[in-house]
């Protein structure tokens, strides 16, 4: 089982847009890193995101490029300051699943799964970037895969 996790696309500032939703190059860099992870063949169930309408313009985006098998779906949970190890635990170490998200929640979610603790940052993400966690079915925790990032200077 892997878990994709993605930060979502650059957004409008909330004076141009209350909601702030995806600019253009937002939406731009998400499209391309999602068509790159298709071509890669990565394989996606679901894909959560927080309920933000960046997070969820960005899911929609990668759901149609991936051909995500059961959609879409907003959970609670993940909204910027929430905790992750209560999260952690409701995490289906099953299926191939994506979270679409924010910072800090995003990059602390990282650090608990991986090294058992988020007060430590392992990984700096990058706004529309992927980073693919494995966990083997006997194993507590998980390992950093490999990530997808818009840029990578």
């Amino acid at each position: 089982m892997v878990l994709y996790l993605v930060q979502h696309g650059k957004n409008m500032p909330k004076d141009m847009d209350p909601q702030k939703g995806l600019s253009k190059e937002g939406l731009s860099e998400v499209k391309r890193i999602a068509d790159v992870a298709a071509q890669y063949g990565v394989k996606v169930s679901k894909i959560y995101h927080s309920g933000k309408t960046r997070a969820e313009q960005t899911a929609k985006v990668f759901a149609s490029s991936l051909n995500a098998e059961s959609g879409i779906d907003q959970v609670d949970g993940m909204k910027p300051l929430d905790g992750v190890a209560a999260f952690a635990k409701k995490i289906d170490s099953v299926e191939n699943i994506m979270l679409v998200g924010h910072l800090p929640f995003m990059e602390k979610l990282t650090s608990y799964l991986v090294a058992g603790t988020d007060e430590y940052p392992i990984f700096k993400f990058q706004n529309g970037g992927i980073v693919c966690l494995q966990k083997e079915p006997d194993a507590s925790r998980w390992i950093i895969k490999w990530s997808l990032m818009p840029d990578i200077g």
